[in-house]
């Protein structure tokens, strides 16, 4: 399985924070059902990890990864819990190395062309842009894929329904990491009907 295929399986990967266990698998088989089928699951909270082996039980068809990977800690957490893929928000020697020693793909994070550089020198040719709009969004996308053509993005940060499509329009991107479809008081809620119909709107973005 390549970061590539994951990717580009919907325009949209949700980054999703699990508060309460049981809402898990739920909400899992809600933003798979409406067309997204990479789910990142961001290890802010001490529940991530089973929340991710909950998630791909429940659909097994998704790609369920971890999010927020910056350390051995988290990277091993990752593991642990079967992850289809990691995603971090920035890069350093330790998880290079880390990333090199595992089949799990890894999609590591840059917001400079320093950092686009250094990750491309290490045989990355995906990489999250983060955070995008606050790192200048498609006017800085568009600027490293000149003289950096051999790297795709896909960008997350401050990215929503609206600003998606022109994210999505470039040459350079993949797909747009987000969060609008993971309306909180929905959740609250367990209102899964409606978070499936904000997934389906987000799957057919373009």
């Amino acid at each position: 399985m390549s970061i590539e295929k994951i990717l580009s399986s919907a325009p949209v990967v949700p980054v999703v924070v699990i508060d309460n266990l049981e809402d898990a698998a739920p909400l899992a088989r809600a933003l798979y059902n409406g067309g997204l089928k990479a789910l990142e699951i961001t290890l802010r909270t001490p529940i991530a990890a089973e929340a991710v082996k909950l998630m791909k039980a429940e659909v097994p068809k998704a790609y369920v990864g971890t999010g927020t990977v910056v350390d051995k800690a988290s990277f091993d957490a990752s593991v642990a819990a079967g992850a289809d893929f990691m995603v971090s928000p920035g890069v350093n020697d330790e998880l290079l190395a880390l990333a090199k020693g595992t089949d799990i793909p890894f999609l590591p994070g840059a917001a400079t062309p320093s950092e686009v550089m250094k990750l491309a020198s290490h045989g990355f040719k995906f990489l999250k842009f983060f955070p995008a709009e606050a790192a200048g969004g498609t006017a800085m996308l568009k600027s490293i894929g000149g003289p950096l053509p051999q790297v795709t993005f896909c960008p997350t940060g401050g990215i929503s329904l609206a600003t998606a499509p022109s994210y999505l329009a470039l040459s350079n991107v993949i797909c747009v990491g987000g969060t609008w479809m993971l309306d909180k008081q929905l959740i609250e809620n367990k209102d899964w009907q409606a978070i499936e119909a904000l997934a389906r709107q987000a799957s057919e973005v373009k």
